[in-house]
């Protein structure tokens, strides 16, 4: 393939018009040249400085980056969706930086940071209504939704996507996007077991459903065809999972991508097991997860496919197998992903640093001050957590929806190791180490963490190994002053009598982080709902607490604590509201509260057309 870039060529309209059509022509049936002209297509793109020419440039842009998406480099994608983002903000762009906000979500949370593809939707959302691009509304509601089913909210994503539903109607200009709506219904309720549901949903989104014409639109079929045949084998209808698993296939055939041919073969494997071709399954799915290994995205389906396998095959023995690999898998690549966003976090904030020592804004002895000064080293150890933060709400999410959780036990740690005399730097640090304590979720499979009934002794260890995972995580996080948060999160499970997890340690030999940080998790998680039990009041929980002393709890510390809540409540009131203040000035937190308001205002206005509304009762 010649390159892209010819001598003395000129990056005018035309040849940005010629490049778009080369691009649609590779995107819509990608060869194996693809990959390098993409390549050069960004770097061509993004050597012009011309600004009259950047909503042309950023389209062939996100061009590439949707190509790197699909064929599984989520973080080349990222990064020249940054680039347009960037590029957009520079001239003030509102339609471009929409369009870059959303593709960039979406890549973001495919590398599993969701919260930070929900702030970028949320954005691209506001900005939408803004401008008043309804297209680009309903994209960013479906989008939205689909972030929401990544964090296991199944029922905060039906709400999303009900909403596109709404919008779209019997508008033709819409009809992907309802279709992917009803589509995404259909996996939320096969998440949530309701697969009645989900295949109304699922019929409905090939109802409405145009012709596909890209790689894309077949790799959406491909996956619907797969939620289809995964859901009639829950039904045991095998005959129309035969179907539907033969549809996957040709439509992943069109695709041509890797992540339509894993989809395609986990279908064909899971019936051909539910069929009795068991041999032939196993060896589908199995040649389905070393293909995923390339696109790691679709390991754990891969994975979670076999482990069903084997159950309906009869072999528990080879399911533990697999289940175990999952755990792992799960544990590594969220792990990965938590660290690779961490490290381009880092990397921005140094190159912002550089910027604010290289500009002339504040005088040299005023910033000298304020860099060496207490305030702005907690700032920037603040900063520095910000991405691992942001990562461990996310994961606390299954347990506690409104995201809250972490805040209250970091800030009643910080208020305990205060009342216990420690220093102010241990308090402070506490209050962020503290908001990491289970970070290690991020390595625990939704079908562990999610399980309303009582775990096996199995699930048990698996769910025991985020106190290890989250500890490795935060070792290697590059920043440094983490002994605590790794501290904590490694030993917060451990108990005093030495009957806890992991390492079996007792006494002063658990580090006085942890003992503390114990404390208000439990406490924390006693006083609120969870999927599993009710919210017990406090005073219950002070007795349960009380009873543990010397067992569970450090006897001086649980003696401290069961003086300080009461105080707490006397000087405060309301609990929730005191501890959980950091939450609500979590930039993540407050773009999902913008989300339901959103939702609450578009009903509100929609509520005089209510007789225009089609039936989405599904």
């Amino acid at each position: 393939m010649e390159s892209l870039k010819t001598e003395g060529q000129k990056l005018d309209q035309q040849r940005l018009a010629e490049l778009a059509l080369q691009a649609r022509k590779h995107l819509s049936s990608p060869q194996a040249e693809s990959a390098v002209f993409f390549r050069e297509l960004v770097s061509l793109l993004k050597s012009s400085d011309e600004v009259e020419t950047i909503p042309e440039r950023a389209k062939g842009l996100l061009d590439a980056a949707n190509y790197f998406y699909i064929s599984g480099q989520s973080f080349q994608a990222i990064e020249v969706g940054e680039t347009v983002v960037s590029m957009a903000r520079r001239v003030n762009d509102l339609a471009t930086l929409r369009k870059g906000l959303t593709y960039l979500g979406g890549f973001q949370g495919d590398t599993g940071n969701v919260p930070l593809s929900i702030e970028s939707h949320v954005e691209a959302l506001e900005i939408a209504i803004k401008i008043g691009d309804r297209s680009g509304e309903v994209i960013t509601w479906n989008n939205l939704g689909a972030m929401l089913i990544y964090a296991a909210q199944y029922q905060e994503g039906i709400s999303c996507f009900e909403r596109v539903i709404e919008m779209t109607g019997a508008d033709p200009a819409l009809r992907t996007q309802q279709s992917s709506a009803y589509t995404n219904v259909g996996l939320a309720n096969y998440q949530l077991d309701d697969h009645r549901k989900a295949l109304r949903a699922l019929k409905r989104s090939s109802e409405v459903a145009p012709e596909p014409t890209s790689a894309n639109a077949f790799l959406d079929v491909t996956l619907r065809e797969l939620t289809f045949t995964k859901s009639y084998l829950e039904l045991n209808n095998v005959q129309a999972a035969k179907e539907h698993s033969q549809a996957a296939r040709q439509a992943a055939m069109r695709a041509n991508t890797g992540r339509a041919e894993i989809a395609a073969s986990i279908a064909e494997g899971l019936y051909e097991v539910h069929a009795g071709m068991t041999d032939i399954g196993l060896s589908r799915l199995t040649n389905a997860l070393e293909k995923a290994r390339l696109v790691k995205s679709w390991s754990r389906s891969a994975l979670t496919a076999l482990v069903k396998a084997h159950e309906v095959a009869g072999q528990p023995e080879r399911a533990l197998v697999y289940l175990r690999e999952l755990l792992e898998n799960t544990r590594r690549s969220n792990q990965e992903y938590a660290l690779t966003h961490q490290r381009l976090h880092l990397e921005k904030l140094a190159g912002l640093d550089e910027v604010s020592q290289a500009g002339t804004v504040i005088p040299l002895e005023r910033r000298e001050a304020i860099l060496r000064g207490k305030v702005a080293e907690k700032e920037l150890f603040r900063s520095r957590l910000e991405m691992l933060e942001r990562l461990a709400v996310a994961a606390e999410l299954r347990d506690d929806s409104t995201g809250e959780h972490s805040y209250r036990v970091g800030k009643l740690a910080a208020l305990l190791a205060q009342a216990y005399g420690c220093d102010e730097d241990t308090i402070f640090m506490l209050d962020l180490a503290g908001r990491l304590h289970d970070i290690g979720k991020i390595g625990v499979p939704d079908a562990i963490l999610l399980k309303p009934a009582r775990l096996n002794s199995a699930e048990i260890q698996i769910m025991r190994a985020h106190t290890t995972v989250g500890a490795e995580l935060l070792a290697k996080s590059n920043v440094a002053q983490m002994q605590l948060a790794e501290e904590i999160a490694r030993y917060h499970h451990e108990w005093w009598d030495g009957s806890g997890y992991p390492s079996n340690i007792s006494g002063n030999a658990i580090p006085l982080s942890a003992r503390i940080t114990a404390l208000a998790d439990v406490f924390d998680a006693l006083t609120h709902k969870r999927p599993y039990k009710e919210a017990w009041p406090i005073e219950e929980a002070l007795a349960e607490i009380a009873s543990l002393s010397g067992r569970q709890f450090d006897p001086e510390l649980c003696h401290i604590f069961l003086v300080l809540i009461p105080e707490l409540q006397r000087q405060h009131g309301d609990l929730d509201q005191f501890l959980g203040q950091a939450a609500r000035e979590s930039s993540f937190l407050q773009a999902r509260s913008k989300i339901w308001s959103a939702l609450a205002e578009s009903r509100s206005a929609d509520a005089t057309h209510a007789l225009l509304r089609p039936d989405i009762s599904i």
